[in-house]
């Protein structure tokens, strides 16, 4: 069975458009098979956008982007700030830049597997990891933001208690302080700063 972290071109497609609002923000995204929510915002993305504290920050990574719901949201909320947006997985892209269209934003996301393609540096880098990717792919993501992070800048991370978010911080411990910003139904929204 094909994974929203792979490149299935075989995976039929049956594009649909969403309307979401967060923080009384309206815009648009597509989603489609094979990607990362197809059934729109889901609960934890959302959580994440409603305790992210974005304050004196201009610029944005929204790595493993999916449909671009976060990247977008941003995008939205201030033209004038600098959001890329990447993914893996192919047509996640293509939707991202499609929703960005949508929204009458600049287009800005790109494939890259992890931070491959990423040379810039960010205030904040924003991750729902792809949990199914495994292991070793959620830490690749979260111990690669700190080469990708300008000083004090911030990871923010959305990640399930009982899929490893407790001992996710406590393995990083030695690049990240972390903080836990809330807890609801079993997601956390975390916080993380390089020490």
């Amino acid at each position: 069975m094909s994974q929203y972290f792979e490149n299935d071109e075989k995976v039929k497609s049956n594009i649909t458009l969403k309307e979401v609002e967060v923080k009384n923000i309206k815009y648009y995204f597509y989603t489609d098979n094979g990607i990362f929510n197809k059934s729109g915002l889901d609960y934890g993305t959302r959580l994440l956008l409603n305790n992210l504290d974005i304050t004196g920050k201009t610029s944005f990574l929204d790595i493993g982007c999916g449909a671009g719901v976060v990247g977008i949201y941003l995008r939205k909320l201030n033209k004038d700030f600098t959001v890329d947006m990447c993914d893996i997985n192919k047509r996640a892209v293509d939707l991202t830049n499609k929703g960005l269209k949508k929204n009458n934003l600049v287009d800005n996301a790109f494939i890259s597997d992890a931070y491959s393609n990423i040379e810039s540096k960010y205030d904040c880098i924003i991750s729902n990891p792809p949990i199914h990717a495994g292991k070793e792919k959620v830490y690749e993501i979260i111990r690669g933001a700190s080469s990708h992070l300008i000083s004090n800048g911030e990871l923010w991370i959305v990640m399930r208690k009982d899929q490893g978010a407790l001992s996710m911080m406590n393995d990083n411990k030695d690049i990240y302080n972390f903080e836990i910003i809330t807890k609801d139904k079993g997601f956390l929204i975390i916080k993380a700063r390089v020490i």
